[in-house]
C-alpha cells in the first residue's frame, strides 16, 4: 500500500512538472512563415480533418507539401485526425482548411498541450510504471526512486511540452513492447511494437533487438516444435497489425508507394542541420556530402550501422535473455544515431529510453548519459530543472551502491565488457570504461585530478561485482571471464 502511495505521488509530480513546462511558449510561437513544430501538428490535423485520405500524402492544390507535409506512418495520421475532431467540436476555426494557418491563442494552445497529456496518460506513463514495478530487481524504495527518475528525466519533457512533439505515443508503444517481452507476451510485445513503429519510422532504432530477440527465442525453443510455433505466432501479428494500419493505402501500389517516399525522403541528403552524429562532425575534415554519390551516401551510412549493431545483434540471437534485449536496445538506438542515414538531433530520445531501461542496473552510467543528452540541448532557463533532476537522481542510490556501479562499470572494460556488452560502438566503450573509474577514484580520494591517475581497482571488491554479474546472467553453464587474470569462471 506504501508502495502504490509513492507511486502515485511520483506519477502526480510528473503530471506537475509536464503542465508546468507546458504554460510557456513553444517552437515557432509567433515565427512567420512557418510557425515551428507546434504547428506542424496544427496542420496535420488541418489536413486529415478536411482532405481525402488519398490526398494526405500527396502534392495538391488544397495540400501543399512544402507547408509542413505529413511525413510520418499512418497511425500519426489517424492521430492527427482523431485530435482534430476533437478540435473541431471545440472550435472550428482551429482545423479550417487553409484559414488556420498559424493559427495561435491560449484557448488552442491548452487543447494542444492537453493533447499531449493526455498521450502520455494513456500510453507512456502506465507502461513507465508497470516496468519500474514489475521488472526491475531491488526493493521497493529503490523502483520507487527509478521510477521518479524516469518519468522525470528532463529531455521527453522539454521537447514534448516545451518545443511540442507528442514522442510519448512511439516511445510509450514502444516501452509497451518491452514490458510484453519482459512478462513472456511475446505476440502482445510485438503488437505493440508494431504500432510504435507505425507512429514513427524512427522506431526502426529499436527494431532489429526486438527481432533478434524474438527469433533468438523462437530458435531456442526449437523450430520443429514451440518455437516455431512461437515464430508463426509472432509473424501472423506483426503482418496483421501493418496490414490495418496500412489497409487504406493498399488499395493503389503508387499510393502505398509515396506514403514510402515521404516517411523515407532520401533526397534531403545524409544529415541536416548540427545534428552531433558521426557524418555531421566528419564533415568538418571530410565533406562526405561532397565526395559521394547520394546513392554512395546511403550504402556507407547503412554498412556503418549495421557494422556497429551486428555483434550485439548476434550475441542477442545466440543468448535471447531479457538483458541482453536491453543492452542491445542501447547498443542499436546509439549506433543508429551516430551512424544511420538522416538522423534529428530529437532522435537522442530514441537512445534515451533503453538507457532509462537501465537506470536501476547501471545508475551511474544511465544517469551520466541522460544527463548529457539533455543538458547538450538546454537553454539557460531550462538549465536548473536538468541541475534538479540530475541531483535528485544521484542521490538515488547511497555511495556505496555507486562504488558497486563504477566499479561495474570498470570491470566490465575487460572480461564482462567484451561478453555483454560486444558491439558498441567505440565511444560508448570509452564512456562506459572512464566514467566508471573516473567516478570511483573521486569516491576514493575526494579529487578528480587524483582520480584520473588511480591505478585500476584490484581486491575482493571485484569479485563481489563478478559475482553479481555471474548471478544476474547466470543459468547453468555460461562463462564469465575473470577481469583481472584473463581466466574463466564457469558456472556450476
Amino acid at each position: 500500500m506504501q508502495t502504490w502511495s509513492l507511486v502515485s505521488i511520483c506519477v502526480l509530480l510528473a503530471l506537475v512538472v509536464r503542465w508546468g513546462v507546458s504554460l510557456n511558449s513553444y517552437s515557432g510561437a509567433g515565427k512567420p512563415p512557418m510557425f515551428g513544430d507546434y504547428e506542424a501538428q496544427r496542420h496535420w490535423q488541418e489536413v486529415t480533418y478536411n482532405l481525402p485520405l488519398q490526398e494526405w500524402y500527396f502534392n495538391t492544390t488544397e495540400n501543399d507539401l512544402m507547408y509542413w507535409g505529413l511525413d510520418y506512418p499512418p497511425l500519426t495520421a489517424y492521430h492527427s485526425l482523431i485530435c482534430a475532431y476533437v478540435a473541431k467540436s471545440i472550435n472550428p476555426e482551429w482545423v479550417e482548411l487553409h484559414k488556420s494557418r498559424g493559427y495561435e491563442s491560449p484557448k488552442h494552445k491548452l487543447f494542444m498541450r492537453a493533447t499531449v497529456l493526455v498521450a502520455d496518460l494513456i500510453l507512456f506513463i502506465p507502461a513507465v510504471v508497470l516496468y519500474c514495478l514489475y521488472l526491475t530487481d531491488g526493493s521497493s524504495r529503490k523502483k520507487v526512486s527509478t521510477l521518479f527518475c524516469f518519468l522525470l528525466y528532463p529531455g521527453l519533457i522539454l521537447i514534448d511540452y516545451g518545443h511540442f512533439q507528442y514522442n510519448g505515443v512511439s516511445l510509450g508503444l514502444a516501452l509497451w513492447g518491452v514490458l510484453a517481452l519482459g512478462l513472456g507476451w511475446d505476440a502482445l510485445g510485438s503488437l505493440a511494437f508494431c504500432l510504435a513503429l507505425n507512429y514513427k519510422q524512427m522506431e526502426l532504432y529499436h527494431a532489429l533487438p526486438f527481432f533478434c530477440y524474438l527469433l533468438g527465442k523462437s530458435v531456442q525453443l526449437g523450430l520443429m516444435g514451440r518455437g516455431l510455433f512461437l515464430l508463426v505466432r509472432i509473424a501472423s501479428t506483426v503482418l496483421g497489425t501493418f496490414a490495418l494500419c496500412w489497409l487504406p493505402f493498399l488499395s493503389d501500389p503508387d499510393h502505398a508507394m509515396q506514403v514510402v517516399r515521404r516517411i523515407f525522403p532520401v533526397a534531403r541528403g545524409l544529415f541536416e542541420d548540427k545534428v552531433a552524429n558521426t557524418w555531421c562532425s566528419l564533415n568538418v575534415l571530410v565533406k562526405v556530402r561532397y565526395i559521394l554519390s547520394s546513392d554512395s551516401q546511403i550504402y556507407l551510412s547503412l554498412a556503418c550501422t549495421l557494422l556497429a549493431v551486428l555483434p550485439s545483434c548476434v550475441r542477442l540471437l545466440t543468448k535471447p535473455t531479457f538483458w541482453q534485449f536491453k543492452l542491445a536496445l542501447a547498443n542499436s538506438s546509439l549506433a543508429f544515431f551516430l551512424f544511420s542515414y538522416q538522423v534529428h538531433e530529437k532522435s537522442i530520445l530514441l537512445v534515451a529510453l533503453p538507457v532509462c531501461l537501465l537506470l536501476n542496473d547501471l545508475p551511474l552510467v544511465a544517469i551520466w548519459f541522460l544527463h548529457a543528452s539533455t543538458f547538450r540541448g538546454l537553454t539557460a532557463c531550462a538549465g536548473w530543472f536538468e541541475a534538479m533532476w540530475f541531483t535528485v537522481a544521484l542521490s538515488k542510490h547511497d555511495t556505496e551502491d555507486m562504488k558497486h556501479d563504477a566499479s561495474v562499470s570498470e570491470g566490465r572494460s575487460a572480461g564482462a565488457l567484451r561478453c555483454d556488452l560486444a558491439g558498441l560502438p567505440v565511444l560508448q566503450h570509452l564512456f562506459t570504461v572512464s566514467t566508471g573509474a573516473l567516478f570511483r577514484g573521486y569516491l576514493e580520494t575526494g579529487s578528480l585530478p587524483q582520480a584520473a591517475f588511480l591505478p585500476p581497482q584490484t581486491g575482493p571488491g571485484l569479485d563481489r561485482e563478478m559475482e553479481v554479474l555471474h548471478q544476474r546472467r547466470g543459468h547453468g553453464g555460461s562463462e564469465l571471464c575473470d577481469c583481472r587474470s584473463g581466466s574463466s569462471i564457469t558456472s556450476a
